[in-house]
């Protein structure tokens, strides 16, 4: 039985399903754009993105040869991986890097899996990564987030209709890329009131030569690139139309 519901998932994550019309893409994204603006949902909507966040750290560390000692997740959407070995080097860089730039990195992986038509195998991937860091989750409260958001996931992948199921994955995919900058942004109203000496650009600055300014200023070129790459990818009529406009400009 284990091995028909196995086989099942994965014929339907391995299965394409038709793109769905720019209009559903274009609803998708402006839906996303409310849950990141609107300051009475964001703080869900934000959870999403420290998943990620904490993601990116996580990944980096193991790539970069460090042990992962693991992850907690707060319902104030803070978040913290611990990770050990050197305390400095390319290493310990890539590791805080990663964190800001996981929502892009993630949404732009994600935008090719739905241009390829793998919507559903786009949630049934979210769901096992989930799975895998639930293994490094270290709190109570990191559990219980995960677990919901999983779950969430899997219903979605197992009962939900297949426009449903693209809709979804659109919209995950929208929210990590528009919702990337604003943490930075964030981060910076935060260091007017000296409030975030041990932030990631700061462990950056004290590890590099580099001053955290330059630093955040980075991940938010890096973000807003993101952003715009994801956008041509999943709304080629935009460029469509801007490369148009060129000619009339010039």
């Amino acid at each position: 039985m284990i091995a028909d519901l196995i086989g099942e998932i994965w014929r339907g994550a391995t299965s394409v399903q038709p793109i769905p019309p720019p209009s559903v893409v274009a609803l998708t994204a402006a839906a996303a754009l409310a849950l990141v603006l609107l300051r009475a949902v964001w703080p869900y909507t934000r959870m999403l993105v420290t998943i990620t966040h904490e993601g990116g750290h996580a990944v980096a560390a193991l790539l970069a040869g460090r042990r992962l000692q693991g992850i907690r997740l707060h319902s104030d959407t803070s978040g913290l991986t611990v990770s050990s070995g050197r305390a400095s080097g390319p290493g310990m860089v890539a590791t805080l890097m990663a964190g800001y730039l996981a929502p892009a990195l993630v949404g732009l992986a994600a935008g090719g899996l739905l241009i390829a038509g793998f919507s559903l195998g786009l949630l049934w991937l979210l769901v096992i990564l989930l799975a895998l860091m639930l293994l490094q989750i270290r709190n109570f409260a990191g559990f219980g987030i995960i677990v919901v958001v999983g779950a969430a996931l899997v219903a979605v992948s197992w009962y939900a209709p297949a426009p449903v199921q693209s809709g979804v994955a659109y919209l995950v995919t929208w929210i990590l890329l528009l919702s990337a900058p604003k943490p930075v942004l964030e981060l910076v109203r935060m260091r007017r009131v000296g409030r975030t000496s041990h932030s990631d650009a700061d462990q950056l600055a004290r590890l590099t030569r580099m001053p955290a300014e330059l630093w955040i200023v980075l991940f938010l070129v890096l973000n807003c690139i993101g952003l715009l790459l994801g956008i041509a990818l999943l709304v080629p009529a935009v460029v469509d139309v801007l490369v148009d406009l060129l000619p009339a400009a010039g």
